[in-house]
């Protein structure tokens, strides 16, 4: 039995003698390898962060002292240290661990994160709960994974150091974007700055030098360029944050010694780990990007003597591989296109467009709001601005995306992935896009049934002269052949895939195939509605004189959706045929597998068939029951 198998709470760790822990660090990599070889989900961070999460949770007195980690990749080793290691083989498995931090999951997890950046605010809203109750035990901020280019990072950052709360920030920095002045004299200059002797020293200087203000600033001064000379810590040392470091975050004795160091000082303190993504794993190491996340048995696979076979691939492109391929067909046509994203390249499919094209890509790191607000500046001087961005990250950016975009009527176009349910759980499900999006004016929205509708919806878009918005799912669709011919398609106008009689299917995007397998067992009428805004009026009134029932189907809450929009254009039309919108609860979805999400909401070939057919029954019995009861 390997030493982390001895490990089942924080408390286990603290009793190890610091001589173990390393061991401790090798066992968990070892054992978070072999899970995900047979779970899938986030790598890289995590391996970056092992030594880290294990210093963390030996000095601090866990779960009193509260550690909050932003962007729930790097918290696997968290959870595997604080009691869940058990449990592991279920991450984002129906009723399973969360593959991020949730506090209704563990007491070790102080706050539910998903979106990135939130780390330092919450921690410092804990922080100064504490003070005001009298409490001792600290909130640790551990920021990583690129969270720090954030403004909602620098924000708490400057509200922080202005109420001089005793915050402790850890900066995991993996990607060598701050420092990479790394090394034993780093090690050493991290325990002077953090060790009682320098803050003793410096804070009694303090009294004394500023009694005699000239030399206090001349004092002050010295100290900044020098400490600016040997560690990047001014930018916090400005915004009143002790800076400590860089330190080696895979040297568990200086992070230790650092952080035993850091936990009796006062006031805000900011412990910059320089970490490597990836550590322990070669090809990990290697490519970060590629092995952020990995599917099952990539473990296993890499190695010669494996049996394993890959995985057979996708019979289509995914929806991110035709947007990308699009974006590079269009920008070779219009010279004025250009793609912003906010640190989703891959995810987004734009690898191939930031290569081919790369004076008119930006990638403006995790600042959604600054994407949407830096398209509309390029829009007002004729650009055609092309925003890659997750539905569930463009809404960090909806002030923007009303003040700067849709008010001035700028035609920005926004590919919009991941919509609706993904596999990761709430944080990241994509199910509140259209309704946020149909009550915003000027706003032209789309929701492709398919990769070739996708790449057609897309032109339309960029050809619009107004704010436009195409939102598809995660993965690939139905199979289908993709025209060699971009066209628009006619604005807010819905087509017709199924003449029935008596039902009318009405689907909106990625809900076209189930809604087809019901339409032929009802003999329905089916119709790809294409447009969410404007709605195919017209159609609408239409299928409710020669319909009894109108059913709406789509991949998104039902309240404010694309359904309602039906049904408040029926009332405004005084339509008396009957309504019935199938969509996604008022309640937040938990993780599963996409189809089994789907099915736990009804949104399954057999669960809309047979919600529908119970609406029908009822309807019949009303009907019979009035004519008995009729004089």
């Amino acid at each position: 039995m390997s030493i982390i198998h001895t490990i089942h709470s924080p408390q286990d760790l603290r009793q190890l003698p610091a001589t173990k822990l390393t061991e401790v660090a090798t066992s968990l990599r070892q054992f978070l390898l072999e899970t995900l070889d047979q779970t899938g989900g986030h790598l890289a961070a995590g391996l970056g962060a092992v030594e880290l999460a294990i210093a963390l949770h030996y000095v601090f007195n866990t779960p009193d002292d509260q550690l909050i980690w932003d962007v729930g990749h790097q918290a696997y080793p968290h959870k595997i240290l604080t009691g869940r290691r058990d449990k592991m083989q279920t991450i984002r498995k129906k009723d399973g661990l969360a593959p991020f931090p949730r506090r209704e999951e563990s007491i070790f997890d102080a706050f539910g994160v998903g979106h990135s950046s939130t780390s330092i605010s919450a921690a410092l809203g804990m922080t100064l709960a504490k003070e005001h109750l009298g409490s001792t035990h600290r909130a640790i901020a551990v920021i990583g994974d690129g969270a720090m280019t954030a403004g909602m990072a620098f924000e708490a950052l400057n509200h922080a150091g202005s109420v001089k709360a005793n915050l402790l920030v850890v900066l995991n920095d993996n990607d060598m974007s701050i420092s990479g002045n790394v090394g034993a004299l780093s090690n050493y200059f991290a325990r002077i700055l953090s060790s009682k002797i320098y803050t003793s020293m410096r804070t009694s200087g303090k009294e004394v030098l500023k009694r005699i203000p000239p030399v206090w600033e001349l004092a002050r001064k010295t100290e900044e360029h020098l400490k600016g000379m040997i560690v990047p810590g001014t930018l916090f040392e400005e915004m009143g944050f002790n800076y400590i470091g860089p330190v080696d975050g895979h040297d568990l004795n200086a992070l230790v010694k650092t952080l035993q160091n850091v936990k009796a000082l006062k006031g805000p303190q900011l412990v910059h780990a320089i970490t490597r993504k990836g550590k322990g794993y070669a090809p990990a190491e290697a490519d970060p990007i590629q092995y952020h996340a990995v599917s099952k048995h990539f473990y296993r696979a890499s190695t010669p003597a494996s049996t394993a076979t890959k995985p057979a691939q996708a019979p289509m492109p995914t929806y991110s591989e035709v947007f990308g391929d699009w974006l590079c067909d269009m920008a070779k046509q219009e010279p004025r296109l250009v793609a912003i994203t906010p640190a989703m390249c891959e995810g987004s499919g734009l690898v191939r467009f930031a290569k081919e094209f790369p004076d008119r890509y930006y990638d403006v790191a995790i600042a959604e709001q600054h994407s949407v607000t830096l398209a509309a500046g390029l829009a007002c001087e004729k650009m055609k601005p092309v925003v890659a961005i997750y539905s569930t990250f463009l809404q960090r950016a909806y002030d923007q995306l009303i003040h700067d975009v849709a008010i001035q009527n700028l035609p920005v176009l926004f590919a919009i992935d991941r919509a609706g349910l993904v596999g990761d759980g709430p944080t990241h499900s994509g199910n509140l896009d259209l309704s946020y999006l149909r009550c915003i004016p000027n706003m032209l929205v789309m929701a492709p049934s398919d990769a070739n509708e996708c790449r057609h919806m897309l032109y339309t878009g960029l050809m619009a002269c107004s704010p436009a918005a195409v939102r598809y799912p995660r993965g690939s669709g139905p199979q289908v052949a993709l025209d060699a011919t971009l066209k628009a398609i006619p604005i807010g106008k819905a087509e017709i895939r199924r003449q029935g009689r008596d039902i009318a299917l009405l689907s909106f995007g990625s809900m076209l195939a189930s809604a087809s397998l019901v339409a032929e067992q009802l003999d329905a009428t089916l119709v790809n509605m294409r447009f969410v805004k404007p709605l195919d009026e017209a159609l609408i009134i239409e299928l409710a004189k020669t319909h009894s029932l109108i059913v709406t189907i789509e991949e998104n809450v039902i309240i404010g959706g694309a359904g309602q929009g039906v049904a408040a254009c029926l009332l405004q039309h005084d339509c008396s045929t009957r309504v019935l919108n199938l969509g996604l609860p008022d309640h937040f979805v938990e993780h599963a597998q996409p189809d089994e999400m789907l099915a736990s909401c009804g949104l399954d070939p057999a669960s809309i068939l047979a919600v529908i057919q119970e609406k029908v029954r009822n309807q019949s019995c009303n009907e019979t029951v009035s004519l008995l009861e009729s004089p």
